[in-house]
C-alpha cells in the first residue's frame, strides 16, 4: 500500500490551485501604458516638431488612435482650440447673459458693489471678479465635463481656452449692456457701470465655458498656427 502525500495532492505547481484548474488571468502590473499615455506622447511630439507637414502627420496619427476600437471614452478629450470654440463661447455667453439684461436686480447688485469699499477700494467687486476667474477655471479644468488638454499657453502660463472664454464673455457682456441701453441707464457712476458689467459677466462666463466644452472638440484648424500663441511661436 502506497501512502499519498496529502500536501501535494491536486497541486500541479505548488500554487495551491487544483491540478488542471483554469488559472485566473494575471493582472497587469501597475503603470502599464494605455491609450491616454500614447496620446500624451503624441501631443508632446506635435509640440516639438517644426515642419508643418510633420505636425499634420502627428495630427493624423492622433486622430487615428482616437478612432481605434476601445477608445470611445476619448470622445471626452479636447485638445484643439479653434475659431469654432470662440463662436460657441459667444453663443453660450449670449444665452446666459440675456436674462440678466432685463433684471433690475443687476443694478442693485452693482450699486452694492460700488458702495461697499474699504479705504476707497471696492473689495466686494474685486472679490466678485476673482470669483469669476476661479469659477471659470474650475468649470473648464476641474469639473468632470470634458478632459481639456492645455497646449501652447499664452506667455507659457495662461491657457488659451481659459483666456478666450473670459475675454469673449466679458466683451459680450459689455456690448450687450451698451447696445440694450442698460449700461448708462439711471446715470450711474463709472464704478457702477463697471460693476454692472461684472455682474453680467459672471453668468456670461459660465455660459461661454459650457458653450465651448459641451459640444466636444471642434473641427477646423487650431488657432495656434495663426500666431495667437504668444508664448510659443514656431
Amino acid at each position: 500500500m502506497v501512502d499519498s502525500d496529502d500536501g501535494d495532492t491536486g497541486r500541479a505547481d505548488g500554487s495551491g490551485a487544483p491540478a488542471g484548474a483554469e488559472q485566473p488571468p494575471a493582472e497587469p502590473p501597475p503603470g502599464d501604458p494605455d491609450i491616454d499615455d500614447l496620446l500624451a506622447k503624441l501631443d508632446a511630439l506635435r509640440d516639438t516638431v517644426d515642419e508643418g507637414h510633420e505636425r499634420e502627420e502627428v495630427r493624423q496619427t492622433i486622430s487615428l488612435v482616437e478612432r481605434m476600437p476601445g477608445s470611445g471614452a476619448l470622445a471626452e478629450r479636447i485638445t484643439k482650440y479653434t475659431s469654432r470654440d470662440l463662436a460657441e463661447s459667444f453663443v453660450g455667453a449670449v444665452l446666459f447673459a440675456l436674462p440678466l439684461l432685463v433684471e433690475g436686480g443687476v443694478f442693485e447688485i452693482a450699486a452694492w458693489f460700488a458702495a461697499t469699499t474699504v479705504a476707497g477700494v471696492p473689495v466686494l467687486l474685486i472679490g466678485h471678479v476673482g470669483f469669476v476667474f476661479v469659477a471659470t477655471a474650475g468649470l473648464l479644468y476641474y469639473a468632470d465635463f470634458r478632459q481639456i488638454a492645455i497646449h501652447h499657453p499664452i506667455l507659457g502660463v495662461i491657457p488659451r481656452r481659459y483666456a478666450g472664454v473670459l475675454l469673449v464673455s466679458l466683451a459680450t457682456s459689455a456690448a450687450m449692456l451698451l447696445f440694450w441701453g442698460r449700461l448708462h441707464e439711471g446715470d450711474p457712476t463709472a464704478l457702477e457701470r463697471v460693476s454692472r458689467v461684472a455682474v453680467v459677466w459672471a453668468a456670461a462666463a459660465f455660459g461661454a465655458g459650457l458653450g465651448d466644452i459641451l459640444p466636444g472638440e471642434s473641427q477646423g484648424d487650431d488657432l495656434g498656427k495663426f500666431d495667437l500663441d504668444i508664448g510659443d511661436r514656431d
